[in-house]
């Protein structure tokens, strides 16, 4: 009886899902959650989003948005669809697959700080009932779902594969790319056992165009691993091949252009100020923290990651050579940081290294502001706080400063505006290909 009870609860979930009968609970409704929960509404599911914040659930709510590249006629359709966003964790019972999209930062140490994984499966645990999917979605080293979210499932008297299943399948968002959308990026994942897996694929199919399975929950956290990692490696080489070249008074960003017209064995990767986002400055540490327990050293992982983290030091001693060679010190000299989001033409401010650019500077004793289209007010942040604004970028307000850094290349700025009034700026993206005067490259 008990087994035909287990194959019941898969096969009623798998009807449910394909009916578009179930319902679907987000857990975190950020820059995952968010797009996922608006394309399970445009599928044609009842979607339930939950979040401990109430600000963002009153916003969703009352049909407005928090995320710069969601409209609030998107947000309009969803709530008009059926969606609600609620704060309250016991609606969670309501839900037929409950997907969890929160932040896994870095601790101190840069050891992995599981702790909203952890809250929210623990927030969940009283309201989970045979029948239901779980899926982690976070950014995590391989083992977390079988070794943390298991036993707590377990923990319910609830038997993972027969009463209720479980599975990872890594995000994949990109905000502000116009190429790609949540329907159309293919979805990795592993199940933590056969019938999890086919759980999951039932999950995601309904609402996404391909769907990759792969044989386990750690080989699909790792996939996501891999992915970030790949970019990590290829972008600290680049920024040590700008150091190089920056020695040897040659354009890297010349140089990358011109390798990129080989039609085969090249992708371009590019250099900056640093690392940002949610995943790529993260991701690396949470692999070499787990290798440690294998007794394995990751060497090559490690020394990216130290390449990459100390471009901002290496940009601030471009910045502080240009001021010299202008008889001034960094001390007292007017910045203007041009580009605070980790990347262009979003206002996601996650890990920016423009924003450890700025500390830098301030610890160095200059007046730093900044200016971003996309970020009129400096926002809150767990590490980091300037009561700032942006700066209206205008021929008077440009020729104020002693330089300005251009941190991120948002498409919004007027960059012939910037080279003709800045008397110094200092640009880590590439912008300006020719040789001026006024412009140095770091």
């Amino acid at each position: 009886m008990r087994e035909q009870n287990s194959s019941s609860h898969l096969a009623q979930l798998i009807d449910r899902l394909a009916q578009r009968s179930a319902v679907i609970g987000i857990i975190g409704l950020g820059y995952v959650g968010l797009p996922l929960s608006l394309r399970y509404s445009q599928a044609g599911f009842r979607v339930l989003g939950i979040d401990i914040d109430p600000d963002k659930v009153a916003r969703l709510n009352a049909g407005a948005s928090y995320i710069e590249h969601i409209s609030t006629t998107a947000i309009g359709a969803a709530l008009a669809a059926g969606f609600q966003a609620t704060a309250d964790f016991s609606r969670a019972a309501e839900a037929d697959a409950l997907i969890i999209c929160v932040p896994t930062p870095l601790g101190a140490y840069r050891e992995p700080d599981l702790s909203f994984v952890l809250a929210t499966a623990d927030a969940l645990l009283p309201y989970l009932r045979a029948g239901q999917v779980v899926s982690l979605e976070s950014t995590t080293y391989p083992g977390t779902t079988d070794e943390e979210l298991r036993p707590r499932l377990a923990s319910c008297g609830l038997t993972v594969g027969e009463d209720i299943f479980l599975v990872f399948s890594p995000e994949r968002e990109d905000p502000g790319n116009p190429d790609f959308e949540t329907r159309t990026i293919p979805k990795v994942c592993g199940g933590d056992t056969p019938a999890c897996l086919r759980a999951g694929i039932a999950l995601y199919s309904a609402a996404i165009d391909r769907v990759v399975p792969v044989g386990s929950t750690r080989a699909a956290e790792l996939t996501k691993l891999l992915e970030n990692i790949h970019r990590a490696v290829n972008i600290g080489l680049v920024n040590e091949m700008k150091i190089i070249a920056d020695k040897m008074e040659i354009d890297i960003h010349e140089v990358i252009r011109a390798a990129a017209t080989k039609p085969f064995g090249f992708t371009p990767y590019y250099p900056g100020p640093g690392l940002g986002g949610h995943c790529i400055p993260i991701d690396p540490f949470y692999l070499t923290w787990k290798a440690r327990q294998y007794g394995l050293h990751t060497r090559f992982i490690e020394l990216a990651g130290e390449i990459n983290s100390d471009m901002p030091h290496w940009v601030i001693g471009k910045l502080a050579d240009a001021l010299n060679e202008r008889s001034r010190a960094i001390r007292g000299s007017r910045v203007l940081v041009l580009g605070i989001a980790y990347k262009k033409n979003v206002e996601d401010m996650r890990e920016s290294p423009s924003v450890e650019l700025m500390e830098i500077l301030r610890a160095k004793g200059a007046v730093v502001d900044y200016s971003d289209p996309h970020v009129p007010l400096f926002p809150k942040m767990r590490e980091h706080r300037f009561d700032l604004a942006s700066v209206p970028l205008t021929a008077a307000s440009i020729a104020s400063y002693d330089v300005l850094l251009l941190a991120t290349s948002h498409s919004a700025f007027d960059y012939d505006l910037i080279q003709q009034h800045a008397a110094l700026i200092v640009d880590t993206r590439g912008v300006w290909l020719e040789r001026l005067p006024n412009v140095v490259k770091a």
